[in-house]
This record gives C-alpha cells, sequence and structure tokens, in this order.
C-alpha cells in the first residue's frame, strides 16, 4: 500500500520523469501536489501499471490534485548537458510552475538538486512508496507517450507509436535502415556498434 505523504507538510509535492533510457524523444517529467487525505487503490509506480489503467488515473490525477505541471526536455538539451541533468532540469521546471509555490519536494531516484530553496528528499523507488511521486510518474509517462504518438505520425517507419522511443530490436533495425532524425538522441549509443549514422534533417 503506498503512503499518502512522505510528511504532514500542507504542501508537499512529488515528481517524477521518464524517458531516460530512450533513444528518441524527450525525457519528460511531472510534479504535483495531491490533498492530504488523497487515496486511490489502484494507483501506483507507472511502470507497475497498464497503459489502460495510467489512461484511466490520469483525468483523476489532474481533477483530485492541488496543482501539477508537466515539462518536456527535448533531445538537443539532453545531447547538452546531457540525460541525468535534463531529467533533473525536466523536474525543477515543474516545480517552478506549480501554484501553490511546495514547502517540501520528495523526488523518485538519488539524485536531485535543489530548486527555489525549497527542501527536498530524495527516495529509491519513490514511486512505488508515495502516492504523489506514484502520480507524478503517471503524468510524466502519459503525456510523453502522447507526444511520442504524435510524432510517430512524422516518421512512423521507427514505430515510436508502439515502442515510444526506447531501444528495442526494431527500433535499432529502422535506425540502422533510414537513419536518425532530428527527434533521436545523438548523444546516445543508437546503435550496438555505432558508425557513421545518417541524420534526417526536416
Amino acid at each position: 500500500m503506498l503512503l499518502s505523504n512522505f510528511s504532514s507538510l500542507n504542501f508537499e509535492c512529488g515528481t517524477d520523469e521518464a524517458g531516460r533510457g530512450c533513444l528518441a524523444g524527450p525525457v519528460t517529467a511531472a510534479a504535483l501536489i495531491l490533498p492530504e487525505h488523497f487515496l486511490n487503490e489502484i494507483l501506483n509506480d507507472s511502470k507497475q501499471l497498464s497503459e489502460k489503467n495510467r489512461d484511466f488515473l490520469r483525468p483523476i490525477i489532474e481533477k483530485n490534485a492541488i496543482c501539477y505541471s508537466v515539462t518536456h526536455i527535448e533531445p538537443l538539451i539532453i545531447d547538452e548537458i546531457n540525460i541525468l541533468n535534463a531529467s533533473i532540469h525536466a523536474m525543477q521546471e515543474c516545480i517552478k510552475k506549480l501554484n501553490p509555490i511546495p514547502n517540501y519536494i520528495i523526488v523518485d531516484g538519488n539524485r536531485f538538486k535543489p530548486v527555489e530553496n525549497i527542501p527536498h528528499s530524495c527516495i529509491i523507488k519513490g514511486d512505488s512508496k508515495y502516492l504523489s511521486i506514484a502520480a507524478a510518474s503517471v503524468l510524466a509517462k502519459t503525456y510523453r507517450d502522447d507526444y511520442m504518438n504524435k510524432i510517430h505520425e512524422e516518421f512512423p517507419m521507427y514505430n515510436w507509436k508502439q515502442n515510444k522511443g526506447y531501444p528495442t530490436k526494431e527500433h535499432r533495425e529502422a535506425i540502422k535502415k533510414y537513419g536518425a532524425t532530428k527527434y533521436h538522441r545523438k548523444s546516445f549509443r543508437l546503435l550496438p556498434e555505432q558508425l557513421a549514422l545518417d541524420f534526417i534533417e526536416i
């Protein structure tokens, strides 16, 4: 059973990201503040939920949250500052957009950088322990999936609608056949034996 709150602070924010391990598309973060007594029996780490349950939960989370925000960090920035910094930056940007401003932050994982001098705690596997982090993980995942479904229409040969940019065998084969796009992360190892890659400029 996930815990409703990490502490008794009134405006505690949970934050998480999705898409760190992908070859294409943004890294997406979400942050939110849930009411103190919010409960949901289905809500869990987004990776433990079916797509159907994630889509079911998203409007419930959005309706019940005191506030929430979502941020995409594009591949160009990921390549410039690396994926860890891009993930942290995405979470920081989400937190800055919250109203009211949180007075405490709980973060999934073990790395974070302070934002607006708000105290924070990093929670290993926090998305399977605390509702606010789990809810943030659902928002981050569903908004990122929507983004990947949209750019799939532009480059359907990579089947991003199915693989969401993750390094599946099919995705790597498409990169090998067609080259890389503006949505691919050039700093990532796109192919196991990365040689010269053609980039599609559109």
